[in-house]
């Protein structure tokens, strides 16, 4: 990636590449030691996203990070980006690694991700933090309209990438305008987010396959809702932890898991919805105390 990830010690990452079952090859890198502890960035995002939080918890985890299917160094295949086909790619890559049981932590559509690990492995998911989403089937597709009573939060880009075609027209070329604007725009502190991070997202956007694998994910939404609504059928059992920001998502976010999980704790932090990048010390002393607590 040419870009340093260091762990605790100040040491780099180390990065790696495995080839699934299905073909797709994942991008990952892991530090530190400990139990398993996987993180799973969102979207326009990729793994690069953790950079800040990875040497607050290496002492204590063996974190693993990937890139989703179709993001950052991880091959673009042509199908397969409704999340149970994701957490089914992230099921055999943590397996491919030597990791049975695991912590797992998401963000974004990474939780979405998550949590459909969550329900498809319960017997290998210790625990579960959902971060700052919405659960297709649960609340996604009604905050992709306008509600005065909460513009800031309109999730207008949802239905927008779930055209097909338009999106791509109109965004090519652009990248660098669009996701600067749109990253920052979701942040509570804009200045938080470096140009290092910025750079790196445009750069996973503006390769071959980038805007499409993107946007591919939100025209899985129907497949999602129903997945979803099938998987909470039967509710998780794991300990989970729900963390919303005061000026995004916020505590919808524990709604969300207690539709579906038993055993859901709840922490809000008064930032914006790219957490990991604009207070790394507080979410990770919030993932400490939840994860060493199980």
């Amino acid at each position: 990636m040419g870009l340093s990830i260091l762990d605790h010690k100040e040491q780099p990452v180390a990065h790696g590449r495995k080839r699934l079952s299905t073909g797709v090859r994942l991008h990952y890198y892991v530090a530190g030691s400990g139990p398993a502890l996987l993180l799973q960035h969102g979207i326009p995002k990729t793994s690069y996203y953790w950079r800040k939080v990875v040497p607050l918890l290496s002492e204590h985890f063996t974190i693993v990070v990937p890139d989703l299917r179709g993001i950052g160094d991880s091959t673009h295949p042509d199908s397969g980006y409704d999340m149970a086909t994701v957490a089914d790619d992230i099921a055999e890559l943590m397996s491919e690694l030597g990791h049975d049981k695991f912590h797992i932590i998401g963000e974004d559509w990474g939780a979405a991700a998550a949590y459909q690990v969550a329900a498809r492995y319960p017997s290998r998911v210790q625990s579960l933090v959902f971060q700052e989403m919405l659960l297709p089937g649960f609340g996604l597709e009604e905050w992709a309209q306008f509600n005065p009573q909460r513009p800031e939060t309109h999730l207008w880009h949802v239905a927008f990438y779930h055209v097909r075609d338009v999106p791509e027209l109109l965004i090519t070329g652009r990248e660098r305008e669009y996701f600067t604007w749109f990253i920052k725009n979701e942040a509570y502190d804009p200045t938080s987010i470096d140009d290092d991070a910025i750079e790196e997202y445009i750069r996973s956007a503006s390769q071959p396959g980038g805007l499409r694998s993107i946007f591919n994910i939100y025209r899985a939404t129907e497949a999602n809702m129903a997945a979803n609504k099938k998987a909470a059928e039967k509710s998780l059992k794991m300990p989970v932890l729900a963390i919303g920001s005061r000026d995004f998502i916020g505590r919808e976010v524990e709604k969300q898991m207690q539709k579906v999980a038993e055993n859901v704790s709840y922490k809000e932090l008064n930032y914006g919805h790219q957490l990991a990048e604009e207070c790394p010390n507080e979410l990770a002393k919030l993932y400490r105390e939840f994860l060493q607590s199980h």
